[in-house]
């Protein structure tokens, strides 16, 4: 069977076509699911996450008006259903807001940007859903305090200090897995 082109994928699925589907699932389920498992501590959820993100990319696709990148347009709905799925449980329903939040030493900070990515994503994953959600959506996914306080309905100030613990805490995690300015990470 020959590859089909995004936009072969993107008209076979709008028509239901079978292996346009599999085709759109194999291009972009990789980078689908490495998001539902940044969102997602247990990978079975994480599991879950994309499938109801593909089945609403399906489902959606003729909302699509190719205004910006389609695999752009897949990560949002993605993200956007893991946010979904936080949101039923809510974990910053007891966040605090605060106006001065933990300030990290640039020496602590230069440790996150030094180390691997499978180091960084498991140290994240360690996370409290709460921290894993801001910390994901402000430093990875590149929303400003404002949008994720609308998208998670919380303030704007509860963000900033809810990522301001996170990043605080991948530092200290960090440093217990002994990962730190002693071995090379300065």
């Amino acid at each position: 069977m020959k590859e089909l082109t995004e936009n072969e994928i993107i008209a076979g699925c709008r028509t239901g076509d079978s292996d346009a589907r599999r085709a759109l699932y194999e291009r972009y389920g990789g980078v689908l699911y490495s998001i539902s498992c940044r969102y997602m501590k247990d990978r079975v959820v994480a599991e879950d996450i994309l499938h109801d993100s593909i089945i609403t990319i399906f489902s959606k696709i003729k909302d699509y008006r190719g205004d910006g990148s389609f695999e752009g347009w897949c990560k949002r709905i993605t993200v956007n259903t893991a946010l979904g799925h936080i949101r039923k449980n809510n974990p910053l329903e007891k966040a605090l807001d605060i106006d001065s939040a933990v300030t990290l030493r640039d020496s602590d900070a230069s440790i996150i940007s030094q180390i691997s990515n499978n180091e960084l994503l498991e140290s994240i994953q360690t996370l409290s859903e709460g921290y894993r959600t801001i910390l994901n959506l402000y430093a990875i996914e590149g929303y400003s305090h404002k949008e994720i306080g609308e998208l998670l309905q919380i303030s704007e100030v509860t963000s900033r200090s809810q990522y301001s613990r996170a990043r605080a805490r991948l530092i200290e995690i960090l440093k217990e897995k002994g990962i730190s300015q002693s071995n090379g990470y300065d």
